[in-house]
């Protein structure tokens, strides 16, 4: 018995499809954070507080809470937390994460215009603090986990 190989060849035709640059530009910006020394407590209330507002807005409110013209709530965390003049009860003033947050909306505005999106139209539409890689403090007598936050924002242009 005599098998014969028969060899087929299989021609493949491709098609390049062109995509138009609008078709490929995003609608939003990312930025991130990572293993900045402040405390997630106050990170996550900071985020709740700024959580959905323009960026302009963010950054004003922002700068209010640096002045102590304006106290951030905090409704998680509050054990223990006085309470602050206005619509609040519980809130304090988290100046060293505050000014990590206006780098981060700063850096977030920058990504936004190198993307070719209106930097004056921006809404914080995701805005994460996570907990970093705990590392020990060397102490004589004891020792202290480090705080470490991860700290990661999304913005979208507004629609109008």
């Amino acid at each position: 018995m005599n098998k014969t190989n028969k060899t087929t060849e299989i021609k493949t035709e491709t098609k390049k499809v062109e995509v138009k640059s609008e078709d490929k530009k995003e609608h939003f910006a990312i930025a991130k954070c990572l293993n900045v020394p402040i405390s997630t407590k106050q990170s996550v209330e900071v985020a709740n507080f700024i959580r959905g507002k323009e960026t302009s807005k963010a950054k004003m409110l922002l700068n209010e809470v640096l002045k102590h013209k304006k106290a951030v709530p905090f409704k998680r965390y509050n054990r223990d937390t006085g309470h602050k003049a206005g619509n609040i009860a519980a809130g304090r003033f988290p100046e060293k994460a505050i000014q990590n947050f206006l780098i981060l909306i700063n850096s977030v505005e920058a990504n936004a215009e190198d993307k070719g999106l209106d930097s004056k139209n921006l809404i914080i539409t995701e805005l994460k603090s996570d907990l970093g890689p705990q590392q020990w403090h060397q102490g004589r007598m004891r020792r202290r986990k480090m705080k470490n936050t991860h700290l990661s924002i999304k913005v979208m242009e507004k629609e109008e």
